[in-house]
Order: C-alpha cells, then structure tokens, then sequence
C-alpha cells in the first residue's frame, strides 16, 4: 500500500474512533455493569443507583428510562381479560469465570479507547479534527436520546 493511502487510512481511522470513543466507553461501562446485573435490582440487592438504571436503559433498549416507577409484571392492569403470552424459558446466568472475562474486556475495551483519544488529541496535525469528531460524537447521541 502507498504511504499516502496508509496515512489516509489512519487518519479516517482516527476520526471515526474518535467520533465513536464516548459511545464506546458507555457502552463499555454498561456492559460490565449488566454482566453481574448491577443496573437492576437483584443483581445491586436493593435498588441500584439511579445512574446504573439510566446507563444500563440506554445499552438494553437504546432510550432512557421513562419514569422513575419500576414496573412489576403482578401489578398489571387486571381490566385486560386476554391471556398473556407464555413467557420465553429463563436463561441459566453464565459461569462466574465467563463473566469475570466479559468484565475485564469490557476494562480493556475502556481503557483502549481512552489511550486512543490521548494519542489523537496529542497528534498536532489532526488535533483540530479529532475534537470536532469528540464534540459530535458526545452532543449528537445526547440530542437522539432526546428524541
């Protein structure tokens, strides 16, 4: 490959990383929280910090949480005469060694993406542009959740 195409390809590379970087981590921390079940309340033994529920509502169904309520299955509306459908067979929960796996990708996946942003916002060439690919990255998540 010619030096001029790798040069391109690394910089498409890092603005794309860098657009990405802030989604990444969240989804990173995320991860790691759901994998022992810490955003809900069986896996924290109480109820979860608020930001655990919200960071963990935005990785399972891409939105916030709606309300603060948390909504119980028993308590529905017993006006609704139809049978409910049979629920899905739970899913036995991985091998604690599995999850200690997940967990430390998930570290490594974060503490990737934080040295690649240090990298980038340290490249004098294309520091302009990295944080311009940052800024985006970080408001135009922030406005679709708003949505």
């Amino acid at each position: 490959m010619k030096a001029r195409t790798t040069r391109r390809l690394r910089q498409i590379h890092l603005y794309i990383g860098m657009f990405f970087a802030p989604m990444i981590l969240l989804f990173a921390l995320s991860g790691a929280l759901q994998t022992f079940r810490l955003n809900e309340p069986r896996g924290w033994g109480g109820t979860p910090p608020t930001w655990m529920v919200w960071v963990g509502a935005i990785h399972k169904n891409q939105s916030a949480p709606r309300d603060n309520a948390r909504h119980d299955d028993r308590h529905d509306d017993h006006q609704d005469a139809r049978p409910k459908p049979a629920r899905p067979p739970q899913v036995a929960p991985s091998p604690l060694p599995l999850k200690i796996l997940t967990v430390l990708m998930a570290v490594g996946l974060f503490a990737s993406t934080v040295i690649g942003m240090v990298i980038a916002l340290n490249l004098r060439a294309y520091r302009t542009g990295s944080w311009v690919a940052l800024a985006l990255g970080t408001v135009l998540p922030i406005v679709l959740l708003r949505l």
